[in-house]
């Protein structure tokens, strides 16, 4: 290192040579030049795959020292600084999870003033996600089709869900609930229901290479979307939360392979039901995890491949009602952020869906906080002196109409019903005496007042039922024994839409 110093040091060496003569010294100069600057770097490019790794960068030069940085933290270097005349800079970059190929440029400096840069790109994971084509398209058919959105929605009084079954994790029946059978669905119909939505999963009865779904899952889930239309209702059937692998990452991150996944799913599921009439509805997602106008617009992407993907199988999934969900399905999230639809080729045929537990401390709150107590009460009429503390405090009546009304101006005025995919709240049977009884009669009175809003507002409600008999549960019916267990909501749910 010192020679190397001492040579870069010395700029021009002056030998002055001084002769001697009778009339005048003469004096010679000899030049001594120093070797140009040499700094480079190989390769000038580094490119990596989306699951990352090492690469290396091969550095010379002639002078004191050399430096290096990158612009993005997704590229680590094995050190920042160096005073080897040649050295092995080695290059680690993480997965690839954005959705997109992403970028770098590293800098390397030469004492302090000779400058080059280094490319690095990584290619997103989702960039290479492909599924074989499901489409299968046959003409369309717009026989039993002739209803539009609106008009179906003038025919669905009061709708009820299928809870924790078809959705379950594990199987139909791994979350408790028996298998559902044609009599259980008569039983559904004769107590006032016409309507029914089935939560369903798909990812795991599905080759996560190739995403093709089971046929016998496909032909089971036929099944009962046939039970109930031979019952004469209206059946919505969605893709659920389904491992969250939609709902949880509306994300850029995820965008493209769950646009892929999303094609594929709803290519075999529009399919498969292609023959029903219009009393079978279907519906993009559950509840989409959406807070912010950047992942509402991956979120409605998602709901135009859902469209794209169903019109495209033809027969009459050409002229079918399609069902878009708000982001949350929260009201005021979706007055927001939902500030427009995806397109669809077939006018009047879509409908938008929220979810309505408000207030949660009354409809799913289990345990009191800090910041505020559970509520066994609500209405104004039906508030305890005896256990103020667990009163509701907002969220009651007036609160039900506000948050109506704006989804009525915002969509039904505009010719596109809303469906209240979810609504409902415990019972706290935990309860006893009194308190137990006021409780129970205010939420009958809950049930009742968000049915007979949502019908004053164009709305179409849906109970949640998740077949719980116990404390904390919602089951309306004993379903292993096909008979009614809480008749005390069921008729206030009727009442909404009859009184």
């Amino acid at each position: 290192m010192y020679k190397r110093v001492i040579f870069f040091l010395l700029t021009t060496i002056l030998i002055i040579f001084t002769a001697s003569c009778s009339k005048k010294a003469e004096q010679v100069v000899i030049p001594v030049s120093v070797p140009d600057p040499v700094f480079s770097a190989t390769p000038d490019t580094l490119k990596f795959t989306a699951a990352g790794g090492n690469d290396t960068l091969t550095v010379k030069m002639n002078g004191l020292k050399w430096e290096v940085s990158s612009n993005q933290t997704w590229v680590v270097l094995s050190f920042s600084s160096s005073s080897k005349a040649i050295d092995k800079l080695v290059i680690t970059t993480s997965t690839n999870t954005t959705g997109i190929t992403r970028t770098a440029i590293l800098t390397l400096i030469m004492d302090y003033k000779t400058v080059i840069h280094v490319n690095v790109s990584q290619l997103s994971a989702s960039m290479t996600i492909t599924y074989p084509g499901y489409k299968d398209s046959i003409p369309p058919d717009a026989t039993g089709m002739s209803s539009t959105a609106m008009e179906i929605s003038k025919n669905i009084k009061i709708g009820w869900n299928i809870g924790n079954t078809l959705e379950s994790i594990g199987g139909e029946t791994n979350w408790g609930n028996p298998m559902v059978t044609n009599e259980f669905i008569k039983l559904v119909k004769q107590s006032g229901f016409n309507a029914i939505r089935i939560p369903c999963s798909w990812n795991q009865y599905a080759d996560q290479t190739t995403a093709k779904i089971s046929d016998s899952w496909l032909n089971r889930v036929k099944q009962v979307v046939q039970f109930c239309v031979n019952n004469d209702m209206y059946v919505i059937l969605n893709i659920h939360w389904d491992g969250g692998w939609l709902e949880n990452n509306c994300t850029e991150a995820k965008k493209v392979e769950n646009n892929a996944k999303q094609k594929a799913f709803w290519e075999q599921i529009a399919t498969t039901l292609r023959d029903f009439d219009e009393h079978l509805l279907l519906a993009s997602a559950n509840e989409p995890n959406v807070s912010d106008a950047t992942q509402m617009a991956v979120l409605l992407s998602y709901h135009q491949t859902f469209i794209n993907a169903v019109r495209s199988s033809g027969g009459k999934n050409s002229y079918r009602v399609l069902v878009v969900q708000g982001p949350m399905t929260d009201i005021e999230t979706t007055n927001k952020l939902m500030t427009q639809l995806p397109t669809d080729k077939i006018p009047n045929r879509m409908m938008a869906e929220i979810h309505y537990y408000t207030p949660w401390n009354f409809t799913g709150m289990t345990k009191d906080e800090t910041w505020g107590n559970m509520a066994y009460y609500w209405g104004k009429d039906f508030h305890s002196s005896a256990d103020a503390a667990h009163n509701s405090t907002w969220g009651e009546e007036a609160e039900v109409d506000r948050l109506f009304l704006l989804m009525k101006s915002q969509f039904v005025d505009k010719g596109i019903p809303v469906i209240i995919g979810e609504f409902g709240a415990m019972r706290r049977d935990n309860l006893t005496g009194d308190a137990l009884k006021l409780h129970l009669a205010s939420r009958a009175f809950y049930l009742k007042y968000i049915t007979k809003q949502a019908n004053t507002n164009g709305l179409l409600p849906f109970y949640w039922d998740n077949g719980g008999l116990n404390n904390l549960g919602s089951g309306i019916f004993d379903r292993t024994k096909n008979t009614v267990f809480d008749q005390q909501s069921l008729d206030a749910l009727i009442q909404g839409v009859t009184k």
